[in-house]
């Protein structure tokens, strides 16, 4: 962590903490039932740990992600987004699914929702995220259509084929590509021509 965040300060790249559930040998990806004091204390512990790295080289939080199957719990239980936020120090940005649970505790807990695109994960055809671990390599020109139609109509080619309407309203978009996807740094190319592409289009 504390490399990271020195790399981050001496490039200028925003730094944002990323908690999961306590599951150490899975990396956060498989699911636990904690309580809801449980999951506020867990979020509360992450999120201080990384705070204290930041405070060390004088640089702020930009924002909190939930990780793994903590991000789907919150997606599905709206209890489990309520005390996920509650651990969040009050005025950050949060970054997670429109349309969902997290979306609607994060307005209750007051604070700043950034809706999430995602540039290597299927869809299926109710909106929610298709989770698989042993991932294969993406066509970097399906990764720039797949993001170019999030981005420009705010709607996703689902998994099924049919086009899903993502309800993103008008909150501040964020796009997440993962760093164990195949061609990882390719992937955040393509994202970055696509987004840029964009925003030059629009103005930005």
């Amino acid at each position: 962590m504390a490399e990271t965040v020195a790399l981050c300060k001496n490039h200028g790249v925003k730094i944002g903490a990323h908690p999961g559930l306590p599951d150490v040998q899975g990396f956060g990806r498989r699911e636990m039932k904690l309580s809801p004091e449980e999951h506020t204390a867990n979020v509360v512990y992450q999120v201080g740990a990384l705070q204290g790295f930041l405070d060390r080289e004088g640089v702020k939080l930009h924002h909190v992600k939930p990780h793994g199957s903590l991000y789907g719990m919150m997606v599905r239980d709206i209890d489990v987004a309520r005390a996920v936020w509650a651990g969040v120090p009050k005025g950050t940005r949060v970054f997670g699914l429109a349309g969902t649970p997290m979306e609607t505790a994060a307005n209750e807990a007051g604070l700043e929702f950034h809706a999430e695109y995602f540039a290597d994960v299927k869809y299926r055809a109710d909106g929610t995220l298709i989770v698989d671990r042993k991932k294969k390599p993406w066509d970097m020109e399906d990764v720039k259509s797949h993001v170019s139609k999030q981005l420009k109509e705010s709607r996703v080619v689902a998994i099924t084929g049919e086009e899903v309407e993502m309800p993103v309203k008008d909150y501040p978009i964020t796009i997440c590509c993962h760093s164990d996807s195949p061609g990882c740094i390719d992937i955040v190319s393509a994202t970055r021509e696509v987004v840029g592409a964009y925003n030059r289009a629009s103005g930005l």
